[in-house]
């Protein structure tokens, strides 16, 4: 059985439960309590949503439609370190789409999918608020601008080297 299948262990329950304790309606830490989930398994699993709308006293579907909404929680496995390249107005004006061909390129895979050693992610985003650095990414939780293919190929180095 993988992690994804198991239940969620009693302390993290127990900590859902908190935050729900905490809110007006408990459905207002839907977003804290998957972001608990996804920081524990490295993405949010079918059958964690569900126990998580159990815990929260919402629908599944309700829950995953809050979980869909956000591009920083993933609903699927994800590589150990996750590239959001920007794919916004601005950063595709600013030599975007040649950078993500190139990362595609090195890493061997499409944007989307995941590098076959799960090192790395790539996932095209809207806009990441990073518009006067174009092109912009973020790596992981740590936002990069004005990125270039040397910046990318180093990046990319480096990320292969961290657990």
């Amino acid at each position: 059985m993988s992690t994804a299948d198991a239940p969620l262990p009693a302390p993290l329950r127990a900590e859902i439960l908190v935050l729900a304790a905490q809110e007006l309606h408990p459905r207002g830490a839907a977003v804290a309590a998957l972001r608990l989930v996804q920081a524990r398994f490295g993405w949010v699993s079918t059958g964690h949503l569900c126990e998580v709308a159990d815990l929260l006293g919402m629908s599944a579907d309700d829950l995953d439609g809050v979980a869909t909404y956000f591009n920083l929680l993933f609903r699927r496995p994800v590589g150990r370190h996750v590239i959001m390249l920007c794919d916004s107005v601005s950063c595709w004006i600013m030599g975007g789409e040649p950078l993500c061909d190139h990362l595609c390129r090195t890493l061997g895979i499409q944007p989307g999918e995941t590098t076959a050693d799960n090192a790395i992610t790539v996932l095209p985003t809207v806009c990441i608020g990073h518009c006067d650095h174009a092109p912009a990414m973020l790596v992981d939780t740590t936002l990069h601008g004005d990125v270039d293919t040397v910046c990318l190929d180093h990046l990319i180095d480096t990320l292969r080297d961290t657990p």
